[in-house]
């Protein structure tokens, strides 16, 4: 099996998980309480939808490249799951429940938060702002773990 494929393939389930998890830290470090301090709920809430608009599109191709990448690399280059260590049964438990976190903030909380800004019933849309800033920050830590376990998980 050709190494520069091997690389390509490593590079873009790390890259993935970087900008996925990069873009969590920076969403709930330091953008959630600037605009908290500074932004009344209906400024807010709309820099969020703006927000999330650009990124979550985002998410959606990570995910498809996570699981490309990941399942190629566990079938194709290692033969299966019974090949591979407990570190990435871990890490696909792990990113499967993120995905799956994910998917309910875009379906739910982020859906019904459009709405009522859309009618502009901001304590609604504070409401599943708040929501999401807690499936965030439960992705955030999830997601830490995950890079953990695939960076360094192979030598404990």
């Amino acid at each position: 099996m050709s190494t520069t494929l091997i690389s390509l393939m490593v590079a873009l389930h790390a890259l993935s998980a970087a900008i996925w998890v990069g873009g969590m830290f920076f969403a709930y470090v330091a953008m959630r309480p600037a605009a908290a301090a500074l932004l009344a709920v209906p400024e807010r809430t709309t820099l969020w939808q703006d927000s999330f608009a650009r990124f979550f599109p985002w998410v959606w191709g990570i995910i498809i490249v996570l699981l490309a990448t990941g399942f190629w690399l566990i079938f194709g280059l290692y033969g299966g799951m019974g090949n591979v260590g407990g570190h990435v049964h871990w890490m696909l438990l792990l990113g499967l429940i993120m995905m799956a976190i994910y998917a309910h903030i875009f379906f739910a909380p982020y859906r019904r938060m459009r709405q009522a800004i859309a009618a502009q019933d901001w304590p609604e849309a504070g409401r599943r702002l708040g929501q999401i800033r807690i499936f965030i920050g439960i992705n955030l830590v999830i997601g830490l773990v995950t890079i953990v376990l695939g960076t360094g998980g192979r030598y404990w």
